[in-house]
């Protein structure tokens, strides 16, 4: 009796990538491996950032994305491809499907921003429908596959195809061609881990002395979760700020290429990656989206391992919405601890305020935030007030100070089911 032989798991071969690259080159920008100054000088390193925010389409996504549409068979292009994405995936199958004069449907949820809607439209133009269905990326997701599959479209996955990944695995290549010394270390977001997982194939070939780091943001550890537990695991809430890498499974061919490649898997807050939004933007004229500041974010954790090595950190992508400055400001201020939310008790009498201002905020605090109303005769009125603290040390004497003179209600930063309602 003849045994079964286990199938080997895929991995996107040199060939293939090689193949990828010429596929796109007409269409893909060979982005800058630039020195970034910034970082360098900080970590005592030589840090080069990989710029794929400077793709046309603002994003590595670009590179799958037309890598998968442009290997299929004539008579299926004449059908048409579908997706689901509610970003860079979306932007990056409808150029494609322009360039390659190829009808698309994309499915995006209803509550997509404008600007992605608008941007997926200006880059598909004529040749992409944009169907805004359901609430979720999930719900999207069904609803393209029952459209592919009742007019015979292909579904472009936005990282769990062989295409997809080795379209972005061309990466890897540009990176070790760029580098004038060994890479040491390669710091590189993961989402759903067709990037890493196209990458880190490349790596291990060609570097193989290179240490792979993939970063995921705290708030949707899926490929942390599934490594830990050994298999693919599905997490059943995830916080999705970081909309460019929160997804809530992983490719299981990524996930199989990953537990074999990566030399570590770390999360990083959401709060820290803002700030490195910021950082970014004022020190380097660098503008980001969340998920592209992760692999810079990443390396405070590793500042002393990383002293005098050549480290790769990749920028992924740049589609950030600017209406989400002031949200992405608060959460990197409430990460360094310098915003503070509470209910204050007022004495209901004359001057209370005045003495607030004068006698229990510090001489540097700022009150950004106060909401208060009275509708009660009560002898002590709430009120909500932020407070903007110019170092996280004065925290304690100011609470202290609040209790001294018994103005202190209850702190709101630690009890998520109120504080959602101000941030």
């Amino acid at each position: 009796m003849k045994l079964l032989q286990k199938k080997d798991t895929y991995k996107p071969s040199l060939e293939s990538v090689r193949e990828a690259a010429e596929r796109i080159s007409k269409v893909v920008v060979k982005t800058p491996l630039a020195e970034s100054f910034t970082y360098s000088m900080k970590f005592g390193a030589n840090v080069f950032l990989k710029r794929e925010d400077l793709q046309q389409v603002r994003s590595y996504k670009i590179r799958g994305a037309y890598n998968k549409i442009s290997s299929l068979p004539v008579e299926q292009l004449k059908k048409g491809v579908i997706c689901a994405s509610a970003g860079n995936h979306a932007q990056g199958v409808a150029f494609a499907c322009n360039k390659l004069k190829v009808k698309g449907v994309i499915y995006m949820p209803g509550t997509t921003p404008r600007q992605k809607v608008e941007q997926t439209n200006m880059f598909g133009g004529e040749w992409v429908e944009v169907v805004l269905k359901g609430d979720t990326f999930d719900d999207s997701y069904k609803n393209a596959l029952k459209h592919g599959e009742k007019f015979g479209q292909v579904f472009i996955h936005p990282f769990d195809d062989e295409k997809v990944i080795e379209g972005q695995a061309t990466i890897g290549l540009e990176i070790l061609e760029q580098a004038q010394e060994p890479i040491d270390y390669l710091f590189a977001p993961l989402g759903g881990g067709g990037l890493l997982a196209g990458v880190s194939s490349v790596f291990k070939q060609l570097s193989p002395k290179t240490k792979i780091i993939g970063v995921e943001p705290e708030g949707a550890p899926s490929m942390s979760s599934s490594l830990k537990a050994g298999e693919l695991v599905e997490l059943s809430h995830i916080e999705r700020f970081v909309d460019g890498a929160a997804v809530q499974k992983v490719g299981a061919r990524n996930f199989a290429i990953c537990r074999e490649n990566l030399d570590d898997m770390i999360t990083v807050p959401e709060g820290k990656i803002c700030q490195t939004i910021l950082d970014l933007y004022n020190k380097d004229a660098i503008v980001v989206e969340p998920a592209g500041a992760m692999a810079i974010s990443a390396l405070d954790y590793f500042g002393e391992e990383i002293k005098g090595k050549n480290v790769v950190c990749m920028v992924s992508g740049s589609n950030n919405d600017i209406t989400r400055t002031a949200e992405i400001k608060e959460r990197a201020m409430l990460y360094a601890g310098l915003k503070h939310y509470f209910i204050i008790s007022f004495p209901q009498r004359a001057g209370a305020l005045k003495e607030f201002v004068e006698k229990v905020l510090g001489p540097t605090d700022d009150i950004t935030h106060f909401e208060y109303s009275k509708k009660h005769h009560r002898e002590n009125g709430p009120a909500v007030v932020g407070i903007e603290l110019n170092d996280p040390a004065d925290f304690g004497p100011l609470v202290e100070r609040m209790k001294k003179k018994n103005f202190f209600g209850e702190y709101l930063n630690d009890k998520p089911n109120l504080f959602q309602y101000l941030v």
